[in-house]
Protein backbone atom coordinates (compact mmCIF):
# COMPACT_ATOMS: atom_id res chain seq x y z
CA UNK A 1 0.00 0.00 0.00
CA UNK A 2 1.37 3.42 -0.85
CA UNK A 3 2.25 5.84 1.92
CA UNK A 4 -0.22 8.36 0.51
CA UNK A 5 -3.05 5.86 0.70
CA UNK A 6 -2.15 4.84 4.25
CA UNK A 7 -2.00 8.51 5.30
CA UNK A 8 -5.39 9.12 3.71
CA UNK A 9 -6.89 6.11 5.46
CA UNK A 10 -5.49 7.08 8.84
CA UNK A 11 -6.66 10.67 8.32
CA UNK A 12 -10.11 9.41 7.34
CA UNK A 13 -10.27 7.55 10.64
CA UNK A 14 -10.16 10.88 12.49
CA UNK A 15 -13.33 12.94 12.66
CA UNK A 16 -11.57 16.18 11.71
CA UNK A 17 -10.45 15.14 8.23
CA UNK A 18 -10.75 17.92 5.70
CA UNK A 19 -11.61 16.97 2.15
CA UNK A 20 -9.69 18.03 -0.94
CA UNK A 21 -12.75 20.02 -2.03
CA UNK A 22 -12.76 21.91 1.26
CA UNK A 23 -9.06 22.71 0.88
CA UNK A 24 -9.64 23.96 -2.67
CA UNK A 25 -12.53 26.12 -1.45
CA UNK A 26 -10.47 27.59 1.41
CA UNK A 27 -7.51 28.34 -0.87
CA UNK A 28 -9.92 30.00 -3.29
CA UNK A 29 -11.29 32.19 -0.49
CA UNK A 30 -7.76 33.18 0.54
CA UNK A 31 -6.98 33.96 -3.09
CA UNK A 32 -9.91 36.37 -3.21
CA UNK A 33 -8.77 38.15 -0.05
CA UNK A 34 -5.21 38.85 -1.11
CA UNK A 35 -4.83 42.25 -2.77
CA UNK A 36 -1.63 41.60 -4.72
CA UNK A 37 -2.34 38.12 -5.98
CA UNK A 38 -5.76 39.19 -7.30
CA UNK A 39 -4.24 41.46 -9.91
CA UNK A 40 -2.40 40.39 -12.99
CA UNK A 41 -1.58 43.13 -15.47
CA UNK A 42 -4.27 45.35 -13.98
CA UNK A 43 -7.05 42.75 -14.05
CA UNK A 44 -8.32 40.10 -11.69
CA UNK A 45 -7.20 36.57 -12.26
CA UNK A 46 -8.43 33.32 -10.76
CA UNK A 47 -5.35 31.33 -11.72
CA UNK A 48 -2.81 30.86 -8.97
CA UNK A 49 -1.37 27.73 -7.47
CA UNK A 50 -2.33 26.78 -3.93
CA UNK A 51 1.35 27.05 -3.04
CA UNK A 52 1.52 30.64 -4.28
CA UNK A 53 -1.71 31.57 -2.52
CA UNK A 54 -0.45 30.16 0.79
CA UNK A 55 2.96 31.84 0.43
CA UNK A 56 1.34 35.17 -0.40
CA UNK A 57 -1.07 34.78 2.52
CA UNK A 58 1.84 34.26 4.91
CA UNK A 59 3.69 37.25 3.48
CA UNK A 60 0.59 39.42 3.69
CA UNK A 61 -0.03 38.48 7.33
CA UNK A 62 3.62 39.18 8.21
CA UNK A 63 3.34 42.59 6.57
CA UNK A 64 0.13 43.33 8.45
CA UNK A 65 1.86 42.44 11.74
CA UNK A 66 4.71 44.82 10.88
CA UNK A 67 2.23 47.56 10.04
CA UNK A 68 0.38 47.08 13.34
CA UNK A 69 3.68 47.21 15.24
CA UNK A 70 4.72 50.39 13.42
CA UNK A 71 1.38 52.05 14.09
CA UNK A 72 1.53 51.04 17.75
CA UNK A 73 5.01 52.54 18.03
CA UNK A 74 3.82 55.76 16.41
CA UNK A 75 0.84 55.94 18.76
CA UNK A 76 3.12 55.37 21.75
CA UNK A 77 5.38 58.18 20.60
CA UNK A 78 2.38 60.44 20.12
CA UNK A 79 1.09 59.55 23.56
CA UNK A 80 4.39 60.61 25.10
CA UNK A 81 3.99 64.09 23.58
CA UNK A 82 0.48 64.86 24.86
CA UNK A 83 -0.79 65.61 28.36
CA UNK A 84 -1.52 62.26 30.06
CA UNK A 85 -4.90 63.51 31.35
CA UNK A 86 -6.10 64.97 28.06
CA UNK A 87 -8.97 63.51 26.03
CA UNK A 88 -6.51 62.90 23.19
CA UNK A 89 -4.34 60.73 25.46
CA UNK A 90 -7.37 58.67 26.46
CA UNK A 91 -8.23 58.06 22.81
CA UNK A 92 -4.65 57.07 22.00
CA UNK A 93 -4.54 54.66 24.96
CA UNK A 94 -7.66 52.89 23.67
CA UNK A 95 -5.98 52.42 20.28
CA UNK A 96 -2.80 50.88 21.66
Amino acid sequence: MSSRRSRAQSAAAGSSRISDDQIIELVSKLHQLLPEINRSNGRRTNKASANKVLQETCNYIKNLHKEVDNLSDRLSQLLSTVDADSPEAAIIRTLI
